[in-house]
């Protein structure tokens, strides 16, 4: 007798549809584009078929509601976040990560008040959440103008703090991780003030993803109050262990600084620009953008010290700026090809460039 199997949920049976490629998109892209009046680059074209023919493969290969909802509103949050910030493209930017737990009354608010005060002064925006604790401290430092809230929609968080509430630059966003997209996207540093899983999430994320390369590589600076021992304790209880045990290498402590001093960690952020400008990829050519040319001789001591480290093959060059750059073709530059690995060692690369002191940790 055979045992009745329970109703399983019915799935949707991915189509195999005739027509379904890129040339067949195209048509109906530049039909979209012509009917609307908008006028896209050729390469902008291109991408957008390709969007639409994801979206479409989508539903070919079965997805359900759920899944199809999901990108959507992923994608309509990261367009209206992109609408946002692009007005301010030119002008650095850091976030600011921290508890919403933190009173008025601790001294971690305070200091995270005043940080964000001197990191505007010194012509830098603060992008931080927009809820109350580190996040509102950090928005009370600069005038609101030079602010962005990226607000997580929570069910037990009433809504945006009082500073940020109205303003045309706080972005809501229903998921983290287009809402920490935008964080890493447009940050040229990181300041990360003590927190819970929250803060101990978005501190990874920045590390894992500057470690590997999937994102700028900026510098971090962990603040707490004088006395403190919350980043010590950090360091002694998940940081060195990882090290001990060859999780991280020894190397990745460089991507880190601890302060306690509001006004050193302006200095250290202020120190990675000092003479580096920006970087990018040009095929396999790591470039390096500067704001001042280095030597021969300091070209010489880099290959020396760093070309075993940070070079598949070849050495450093001085270069001027390559064809497909379209950016700050006026700075001088530096190019190699870069092993994509050592990332840590191309901080302290940098560090050296902008002839940059070491850095304290806890």
């Amino acid at each position: 007798m055979s045992q009745e199997q329970p109703n399983q949920p019915s799935q949707p049976k991915p189509q195999q549809p005739a027509n379904l490629d890129l040339s067949h998109i195209e048509a109906a892209v530049d039909h979209f584009f012509s009917s609307t009046g908008v006028t896209p680059s050729f390469e902008a074209r291109e991408l957008v078929a390709e969007m639409m023919l994801s979206g479409l493969k989508l539903v070919a290969d079965g997805a359900d509601l759920g899944q199809l909802k999901l990108v959507r509103t992923a994608l309509k949050e990261m367009r209206h976040a992109y609408r946002i910030f692009n007005p301010y493209r030119g002008i650095r930017k850091i976030s600011i990560f921290g508890s919403a737990r933190t009173p008025p009354t601790d001294p971690d608010y305070a200091l995270a008040r005043d940080f964000s005060r001197l990191i505007s002064e010194a012509g830098m925006m603060v992008i931080t959440g927009a809820g109350d604790g580190i996040m509102k401290a950090g928005h009370e430092g600069p005038d609101v103008e030079r602010c962005f809230g990226l607000r997580i929609r929570l069910p037990f968080e009433a809504g945006a703090n009082s500073v940020i509430d109205g303003d045309p630059k706080l972005v809501n966003f229903r998921y983290f991780f287009t809402r920490k997209l935008m964080f890493m996207a447009h940050s040229d540093a990181v300041a990360v003030f003590p927190g819970g899983f929250g803060t101990q999430d978005e501190l990874f994320e920045a590390l894992t993803l500057i470690q590997t390369g999937k994102s700028n590589l900026v510098p971090v600076v962990l603040l707490e109050h004088q006395g403190g021992d919350y980043w010590k304790g950090w360091e002694e209880g998940c940081v060195l262990p990882l090290a001990r045990r060859r999780l991280i290498s020894p190397e990745d402590r460089a991507l880190y600084s601890v302060h306690h001093d509001p006004a050193a960690a302006v200095a250290e952020i202020a120190s990675f620009y000092k003479r580096f400008h920006s970087m990018r990829f040009v095929g396999k050519e790591l470039v390096l953008r500067l704001s001042t040319p280095l030597t021969e001789s300091e070209l010489t001591e880099l290959e020396r010290e760093f070309r075993s480290d940070l070079c598949a093959e070849g050495t450093f060059r001085i270069t001027a700026a390559l064809e497909e750059e379209e950016e700050h073709r006026d700075l001088p530059r530096i190019a190699f090809r870069f092993n994509r690995r050592a990332w840590s060692r191309l901080r302290v690369l940098i560090d050296s460039i902008n002839g940059a002191p070491k850095r304290p940790h806890a």
